[in-house]
C-alpha cells in the first residue's frame, strides 16, 4: 500500500512500516480487499478498452495480478506499492512467463511518462490518503486518453462502530476519516479525469471477540497511524473500556464498511490551480 505525503494527518512512515509488517499475514485476513477486487472487477468487465499497460496501484500482496492479466489479455500487469515487502510477495507470486513487474513508489510521484498507461486499477488504496487529489493528478498523468482509472475506497460512514467506542473512551484520534462523495468527484474533474461514475455498496463484519478483531487489523496492517495520536501505548484501562463499549451487547460486534466503487477516464490534464467544483448531484451513482 501507499501512503500520503509528510503534511497529512497520516504518518508516512507508520503506514509504510505497518504494511512491510503485515506482508506475511495479509493474505489471511484481505477478506475485504478481497470483496472490493472481486466486486471492482466485476464493474469493468463489459467495458471496452484496448490495454497493454495495466498499473495495479496500491497493489499489496499481487492478488489482482492475475485476474488482471486474464481480463487484460497480453497487456504488461505493473504492480505499484510503496512497501517493499508487499512487493517481494508479490513478486514470489509471479508466473515463470508472466509479463508482471513490480515497482516500489508512491502514488503520488509515479516513475512512468505522461500518457503511458491505458489502465489504472486500484483497490482500497486512498483509505491511506487524507485528501486523493495528489494520487488522481499523477493517475491523470499517467493515463492516456480515454484510459480507464477504476478503484475502489470507503465512504465517511465506515468503521463508525469503532469511532463511537473510542469516542466514549477519551478525545484522541484513532480511527481514519474518509472522504465523502461530493470530495472525490469534486478532485477526480479537478485532475482532469472525465466522467466520473460512482457506485455505493455496504458490508458488515462481525467478530465475536477482540482478540479476533485486533488480530484481523494487524493482519493487513490497518493500525492507528494517525500523526494525532496520542504519544505512547493505550493504556490497558482505557483499551478495556473501548472493548466494553464495542462489545457491549454481549454476542459480538459487527463492523459497517461503506464500499465505494468508481471509474472516470483519462482527458486533458489540468495543469493550473484553478478550484473546479463538482455538483456531486450530477455525479451518477448507483446504490445496491
Amino acid at each position: 500500500m501507499n501512503a500520503s505525503n509528510q503534511k497529512s494527518g497520516l504518518r508516512v512512515r507508520d503506514v509504510r512500516r505497518g504494511f512491510d509488517r503485515a506482508a506475511q499475514s495479509f493474505d489471511k485476513a484481505d477478506f475485504v480487499h478481497g470483496v472490493t477486487r472481486d466486486g471492482l472487477l466485476t464493474r469493468i468487465r463489459p467495458m471496452t478498452v484496448e490495454a497493454t499497460t495495466v498499473l495495479d496501484l496500491g497493489a499489496g500482496t499481487g492478488n489482482a495480478i492475475r485476474l488482471l492479466q486474464k481480463r487484460f489479455r497480453g497487456a504488461r500487469v505493473i504492480a505499484v506499492d510503496s512497501s517493499r515487502s508487499m512487493l517481494q510477495a508479490a513478486r514470489s507470486k509471479r508466473g515463470l512467463l508472466s509479463k508482471q513487474r513490480e515497482v516500489q513508489a508512491d502514488a503520488t510521484a509515479l516513475p512512468f511518462a505522461d500518457g503511458s498507461v491505458d489502465v489504472v486499477f486500484c483497490n482500497l488504496l486512498l483509505p491511506w490518503f487524507d485528501r486523493p487529489d495528489g494520487v488522481f493528478t499523477e493517475i491523470a498523468r499517467v493515463l492516456r486518453i480515454d484510459g480507464l482509472f477504476a478503484f475502489s475506497t470507503l465512504g465517511p460512514d465506515s468503521l463508525a462502530e469503532l469511532r463511537q467506542a473510542w469516542q466514549a473512551v477519551d478525545e484522541g484520534a484513532h480511527v481514519n476519516r474518509f472522504p465523502d462523495m461530493h470530495d472525490v468527484g469534486d478532485a477526480l474533474v479537478r485532475a482532469g479525469l472525465r466522467d466520473p461514475v460512482l457506485d455505493i455498496d455496504r458490508l458488515s463484519a462481525s467478530y465475536g471477540s477482540s482478540e479476533a478483531l485486533f488480530r484481523d487489523l494487524t493482519a493487513v496492517g490497518a493500525r492507528n497511524s494517525l500523526r494525532q495520536r496520542q504519544p505512547g501505548l493505550t493504556g490497558r484501562g482505557q483499551l478495556q473500556r473501548f472493548i466494553d463499549v464495542l462489545f457491549a451487547s454481549g454476542t459480538g460486534c459487527s463492523l459497517t464498511l461503506e464500499l465505494v466503487y468508481g471509474h472516470c477516464w483519462g482527458g486533458e490534464v489540468r495543469r493550473t490551480g484553478v478550484d473546479i467544483a463538482v455538483d456531486a448531484g450530477k455525479i451518477p451513482l448507483r446504490r445496491q
